[in-house]
């Protein structure tokens, strides 16, 4: 059955390129994204865990662990890690699941057949310190991600968890925000001392208020 957000992320164990991990435990207090992809030694992917490698400082601010996951086995991980540092001019910095049962692929719904039968699509997972699901998106397996897009989804999350406000269309950390419908305008004056403005009853727009 396909993970809704809000659900809790479904622990397992596994071998990775950094030592066998519990789930769950492995988060501990921190975020986590999950990402899978389709096969190791495919073009795309060995472009993804690149990037993904040089934005771990970026991931370290917010407080977020990265791990990868393919069907492939472990050895075959090891391998596939020296070509990624080699062509992307990186040292891959977070562990790679190997799944060859397919038990996590399986879990999170991972391997969609209509679209590729036997291999993981592109899924990407947010996962919350509760444990909860706070993302997901999924792309076909020749579409590359864009890691940019998932810090600032980070941003956006850890933002509106700690004050009463929305991200518009196409925000950035820094960009203005959107003060929630269901807060007064009495309530938003003493909430916002920076103050807000107010377009519409229903749209009234405030300075990020942890900037």
């Amino acid at each position: 059955m396909a993970l809704r957000l809000g659900d809790e992320a479904p622990n397992f164990q596994a071998e990775t390129t950094e030592g066998n991990i519990d789930f769950h435990e492995w988060i501990g207090d921190s975020w986590a994204v999950l990402f899978s992809h389709p096969a190791d030694y495919t073009p795309v992917c060995t472009t993804e865990l690149g990037y993904t490698a040089k934005l771990k400082p970026e991931f370290e601010k917010r407080g977020v662990k990265t791990i990868a996951i393919s069907v492939d086995p472990l050895d075959d991980h090891h391998g596939w890690i020296s070509d990624i540092n080699e062509t992307q001019n990186t040292t891959v910095n977070f562990p790679i699941i190997a799944d060859p049962d397919r038990t996590v692929a399986t879990a999170y719904d991972m391997i969609h057949p209509n679209a590729a039968e036997k291999f993981t699509v592109r899924s990407v997972f947010v996962i919350d310190p509760n444990k909860k699901i706070r993302l997901t998106i999924t792309y076909p397996p020749a579409t590359g991600r864009n890691f940019d897009e998932i810090l600032r989804v980070v941003d956006a999350l850890q933002l509106t968890d700690n004050h009463a406000v929305a991200t518009p269309v196409n925000w950035k950390d820094g960009d203005d925000c959107i003060v929630v419908p269901t807060l007064s305008d009495e309530d938003a004056e003493a909430k916002f001392p920076k103050g807000f403005r107010k377009i519409k009853p229903y749209l009234r727009v405030t300075p990020q208020p942890n900037k």
